[in-house]
């Protein structure tokens, strides 16, 4: 089996379950390859040297899994590693919730054995893909997210305005201070925040969740993931903020943004005993209740 791991280096937790992970695949006669800058990292605490990729070309389909050592944060960078690799990501968790990350930082040995066993299931998630018609902008080609695209004002304390198209037909304008276009996956994230639904990772759906509207008869809005989406934003600055996942850019006003489902998506690896379902009972604390 081969491997790849990735953490922040900034981070001394990480590094400790990093080099942890590491114990048990040498242990297990397990190949792996860690991200060259958490190698590097490692390295000058260590003095040891380990083998490594770089970025998206070091990484192909001959890897097995992918280790995600952090948060959900974590995980969401590491997508923009493996892109269209077709690589399995499991999230080990050590940071807060880890609606991504779910393995417990504990139960790291218990993950490489029940991985050994093929004791787990692999899902796909669907990614959006994102074009403006702000020439400066070309993302670098990282132009997807997994979790969510948001436009958001910037540089002004007043409301933006996003005239919002689905499948080239006008659907309404939001008069708030952004909107989100969530994935399924994503719908535990920032669109959970603004009063978005929770929706199965398995859904083929898309939420449009406007973010603190000036309207109380505006709602989240539920549609399928092939939906092709159109935003026109207008702002009193001169720019506003488009953000996919944790990656920012500031596009120029009155831009048009152009959102729809990408045309390669993210394997998760999934083990027997981490459920979504578990997921929501355990991180919020659903069947909280005295009566239970």
């Amino acid at each position: 089996m081969k491997v790849g791991i990735y953490g922040q280096t900034n981070n001394d937790v990480t590094i400790k379950y990093t080099r942890h992970l590491m114990e048990i695949l040498d242990h297990r006669n397990i190949d792996y390859f860690l991200e060259k800058n958490l190698s590097e990292g490692i390295t000058r605490i260590t003095g040891e040297s380990h083998p490594y990729f770089d970025g998206y070309e070091g990484l192909d389909s001959s890897f097995d899994v992918f280790f995600t050592v952090g948060g959900d944060g974590t995980f969401l960078r590491s997508v923009t590693l493996i892109r269209d690799h077709g690589i399995p990501i499991v999230g080990i968790n050590t940071g807060r919730l880890g609606f991504l990350a779910t393995v417990p930082k504990e139960f790291i040995e218990k993950a490489v054995d029940q991985i050994c066993n093929k004791e787990y299931s692999i899902g796909k998630r669907s990614l959006l893909s994102v074009k403006t018609s702000d020439e400066k902008e070309d993302f670098s080609g990282l132009n997807f997210a997994l979790n969510e695209v948001s436009v958001s004002r910037k540089n002004t304390a007043s409301m933006i305005k996003v005239d919002t198209f689905l499948d080239e037909e006008f659907l309404t304008t939001y008069w708030s201070d952004g909107l989100i276009v969530s994935t399924a996956t994503g719908s535990t994230g920032y669109s959970m925040s603004c009063g978005g639904p929770i929706i199965s990772p398995t859904s083929k759906s898309l939420v449009l969740t406007p973010i603190a509207p000036h309207s109380l008869a505006v709602r989240p809005l539920v549609i399928p993931q092939q939906t092709k989406i159109e935003l026109i934003i207008d702002s009193r600055a001169d720019q506003v903020l488009l953000t996919l996942d944790s990656r920012m850019y500031a596009i120029e006003n009155k831009s048009k943004v152009f959102i729809q489902r990408s045309d390669f998506s993210i394997q998760t690896l999934q083990l027997k005993d981490e459920t979504f379902i578990k997921t929501l009972r355990e991180k919020l604390l659903w069947g909280e209740d005295k009566r239970n």
